[in-house]
């Protein structure tokens, strides 16, 4: 039995197995809509979420399969002072799979040292969203046709977001990527990504303020909301949520085929007037988050793949 916590928990070559699967869903995904009969899903969320949990249950009810649990932790027995862990030996009698989101770091680790059923980590706190990193990796590989020789932007609040950390530690894995890291220095990316993930690897990065020099070089623009409920300070937090906000001018100044991604929601970091261009596509990475987590459901789950590729061909 597998989990997946971290992204690190595939290796590269699973990881591109995984993609491959999410694509061949993509083309025919009326093929694909009784793999998980009679499967049931558990959504476990401690946390507010509307992409993520809805994008868990499409995907198991587009696989045929059956989808129970809670949206947020007043709804649950974590209300009556319930640990996760016994929370998910409960589960476990319930339901094949579970999808874990908590605001505590380590929280879906903590779960699956105790489950008996498949636990995918859907992010917990400030640390690691390895769904949404496939996600991006999709988007990313379905717009460049390859991971590899690209220059990466991330831009926004580079401290709290987790899927900024887990998209650097895969994306590290793949040869010729380069960061540009554009934060205010209260929102830098965490020394253990610099040290440990990029210096680490040998990968290049640049740190720097400007958003508008950094666009015409990019390949990829990563834009992130500043999350308010990840700090203590309200001050802080109005200071700063303003830092960087990618309108129509700004996209003047970068290739004619980067690609803007986004993990949603936004606030206001987007301007509206930049959906309209085709290199917007945020939208389209919360179609593939569907086919990915389809993919990965199946993957854990060891469901075969009716349009498996023949040995041979």
């Amino acid at each position: 039995m597998r989990h997946l916590i971290d992204p690190l928990d595939f290796t590269r070559e699973e990881t591109d197995a995984l993609l491959d699967l999410a694509s061949r869903i993509r083309e025919d995904p009326a093929a694909y809509q009784e793999v998980a009969r009679y499967k049931k899903l558990a959504t476990l969320f401690y946390e507010p979420s509307t992409r993520t949990r809805l994008s868990f249950e499409a995907a198991m009810l587009n696989l045929g399969g059956h989808v129970l649990g809670f949206p947020s932790e007043n709804v649950s027995s974590a209300t009556k002072g319930e640990s996760v862990a016994d929370t998910i030996r409960v589960v476990s009698c319930y339901a094949d799979i579970a999808a874990m989101r908590h605001p505590k770091e380590g929280a879906p680790l903590r779960a699956s040292r105790y489950s008996r059923i498949p636990v995918i980590n859907a992010g917990d706190g400030g640390h690691q969203h390895p769904t949404q990193t496939l996600t991006d990796l999709m988007t990313i590989r379905s717009r460049k046709g390859t991971l590899n020789g690209l220059t990466i932007g991330l831009c926004g609040d580079l401290k709290f977001g987790r899927t900024v950390h887990s998209l650097i530690k895969t994306m590290v894995r793949y040869e010729g990527v380069r960061f540009v890291l554009i934060s205010p220095e209260e929102l830098r990316v965490p020394d253990y990504i610099i040290t440990d993930v990029l210096e680490g690897s040998d990968i290049p990065y640049a740190e720097t303020r400007s958003l508008e020099e950094s666009m015409p070089g990019l390949d990829i623009l990563y834009m992130t909301r500043v999350q308010k409920e990840r700090f203590f300070n309200e001050e802080d937090y109005i200071r700063l949520k303003n830092s960087y906000i990618l309108t129509r001018d700004k996209m003047a100044l970068a290739k004619p085929d980067m690609a803007v991604l986004h993990p949603l929601p936004r606030v206001n970091e987007i301007a509206l007037d930049v959906d309209d261009d085709p290199r917007a596509a945020y939208f389209e990475q919360v179609q593939n988050g569907v086919y990915v987590r389809m993919a990965l459901i199946m993957t854990l789950l060891g469901l075969p793949d009716p349009k498996a590729p023949k040995e041979g061909v």
